[in-house]
């Protein structure tokens, strides 16, 4: 008895010291949990979120006045230039994640990523600064300007690809999920993250859009490049604190093989009980430290590539067998793709908030105090703030209220989180709807002809609105879409993540141009060449309805939604407290 209170106690000792969940530190070994991860290395990694999204918001959300000012675009050209841009921008990290995940790391994808970042940075400021790269002061746009002006957004968009994913999944890889105390940690990590990102979004498009309306838009270029540089800097200096995985191959080549084996063996009946299927750990799973998935009984016609026949396992073709751990993976994305088709919709209105918000904010009373006017895109700024003091809410005081009212760890489940979002979403369009439909008729009546007897913080509540719902569902999707993906594939699922907001942007576009061609067929357009010939109140109303059909869909979909089941890996600690294995 005594002999195995001691090695009770040595295992909890090795569990307290070491982290054992796959990772190593900037020299290969196991890490040390008390001078490695959680917030010490989290830390770095949140001030270089903040460096990158105070320039990705520093050129998006002003990104729609530059179009029309300075390169002349009319306001539908100038919005789809903004949607196609934004959307490039969000599905990039798909493939930034993948190579993650597969081949470079998480960290040497984001030095590599934040490398092309900042050469995008440089080439905008030449094509401000550089004579022949310049733009016109009148007229048309320079073709050779809008020429570099693209390429290197464009650029930026790449560097942004790896960097996101990748950042963000390596700040998660800093808590381990088998330590109750980091666990919970890792549970505020994404709320912190978010305000991280809100601190940058908010300098960004009040500071840095200030000082492209009012100095220049060259020098708004090289504070951006020069804090991208210095940022990137920060985290290089800080590797010895990180905790670091291992890249583990291409992930779709197991899911191909899980597919190719169940389809092999279609004909074969299901077999009766669970214990008859292949259960057999893979050995990636034991070199790598990826978990161990139960079996689950939803589509079930991938369990047939579990089937155990003659010489299978001997043989140990993985093209003929898979273990159950590898067919429930597959099963993890299959039942992912509702939920992310579902979330669509809302990140069609988040859409909205860094186009025709912002583009509304330029025909409305923006006088502050005196003779200080705020610029159009810091009107995003209502959204930051309202994001900071939400999460700071949500972190600090509602999740450990519903921590003892629901007993969940999280609070409420990731897919509640997400649906109420949703609800904001609908709010927000229905009072865009009502705000611009006194716009317009304060414009009917005006003997001016304008808005500008309208204060722009009539903007505000939608801003405040939407912000709300971010916090719900954006936060949210983060969570769900790193927790839910198999353990081999958390930078492409930030990337899954990401690509909501990119698709819903190629959406919102295409919504735009097919909107805009029946209305246009029925007489008068929804969209005109300006904001006083467009009805942007009917076309908010339109995705509210969406929005709110979609919501029901989410809703049935989420209710039969079965989370990713787990089995822990154990430490097992011998007697003299230093030899561990791994079962």
């Amino acid at each position: 008895m005594d002999e195995n209170m001691k090695v009770n106690e040595c295992a909890e000792d090795e569990e307290e010291k070491w982290v054992h969940d796959s990772s190593h530190d900037y020299k290969g070994r196991i890490p040390l949990r008390a001078s490695t991860g959680a917030w010490k290395a989290s830390l770095f990694i949140i001030a270089t979120e903040f460096s990158e999204r105070l320039s990705y918001f520093g050129l998006a959300v002003n990104l729609i006045m530059y179009l029309t000012k300075v390169l002349h675009q009319d306001l539908k050209t100038a919005a789809k230039s903004c949607n196609y841009w934004s959307g490039v921008t969000a599905m990039m990290p798909l493939l930034g994640g993948f190579v993650a995940d597969a081949y470079l790391g998480r960290f040497s994808t984001v030095i590599a990523s934040a490398i092309i970042y900042i050469m995008g940075l440089l080439l905008l400021t030449m094509s401000r600064v550089v004579p022949g790269l310049k733009p016109r002061d009148a007229g048309s746009a320079n073709g050779v300007h809008e020429v570099v002006f693209f390429l290197a957004m464009y650029l930026v968009s790449v560097g942004t690809g790896g960097h996101k994913p990748s950042l963000e999944s390596f700040g998660a890889d800093q808590f381990d999920d088998d330590h109750p105390k980091e666990r919970k940690k890792k549970m505020s990590f994404f709320n912190w993250w978010c305000f991280g990102l809100c601190c940058g979004l908010l300098l960004g498009v009040t500071v840095i859009v200030y000082i492209q309306d009012h100095v220049g838009w060259a020098v708004a270029d090289i504070i951006l490049t020069a804090v991208m540089v210095s940022t990137t800097a920060i985290i290089w200096i800080g590797r010895p604190l990180y905790r670091y995985r291992k890249p583990m191959g291409s992930p779709l080549t197991p899911m191909m093989q899980v597919i190719v084996a169940a389809f092999v063996k279609k004909k074969l009946p299901y077999p009766l009980e669970s214990d008859q299927l292949y259960h057999e750990v893979p050995k990636s799973a034991k070199n790598q430290g990826s978990r161990i998935l139960l079996h689950t009984k939803k589509l079930r016609f991938l369990d047939k590539a579990a089937i155990i026949e003659d010489d299978d396992v001997s043989k140990a073709n993985p093209w003929r067998i898979s273990a159950v751990t590898k067919v429930e993976e597959v099963k993890l994305i299959i039942n992912m793709i509702p939920i992310w088709m579902t979330t669509l919709p809302f990140g069609i209105c988040v859409a909205q908030s860094s186009t025709f918000f912002v583009k509304q904010s330029t025909t409305l009373n923006r006088t502050l105090a005196g003779d200080f006017m705020i610029p159009p895109a810091s009107v995003y700024g209502f959204a930051a703030i309202s994001l900071i003091v939400s999460i700071s809410i949500y972190d600090r005081l509602l999740v450990p209220f519903l921590r003892r009212l629901t007993g969940n760890e999280r609070g409420i489940d990731i897919l509640q989180r997400i649906g109420i979002g949703m609800i904001f979403s609908v709010v927000t369009m229905i009072v865009a709807a009502l705000v611009e439909r006194r716009r317009l008729g304060i414009v009917s009546s005006s003997p001016a002809g304008n808005s500008l007897s309208m204060s722009v913080f009539w903007l505000a509540p939608q801003y405040v609105i939407i912000a709300m719902g971010d916090c719900f569902t954006l936060v949210g999707l983060q969570e769900y879409f790193y927790d839910q993906v198999p353990d081999s594939m958390r930078s492409l699922g930030i990337a899954f993540y990401l690509s909501v907001l990119g698709a819903s942007s190629f959406l919102s576009s295409l919504l735009i141009t097919v909107v805009d061609h029946v209305t246009e067929r029925g007489g008068r357009s929804w969209f005109g060449k300006d904001l006083k010939s467009s009805r942007l109140d009917y076309f908010y109303w339109l995705l509210a309805g969406i929005t709110a059909g979609n919501l029901f869909i989410y809703s049935f979909i989420a209710r039969r939604y079965s989370y990713k089941n787990v089995t822990k890996t154990t430490t097992v600690a011998v007697a003299d407290c230093y030899q561990v294995t791994m079962p």
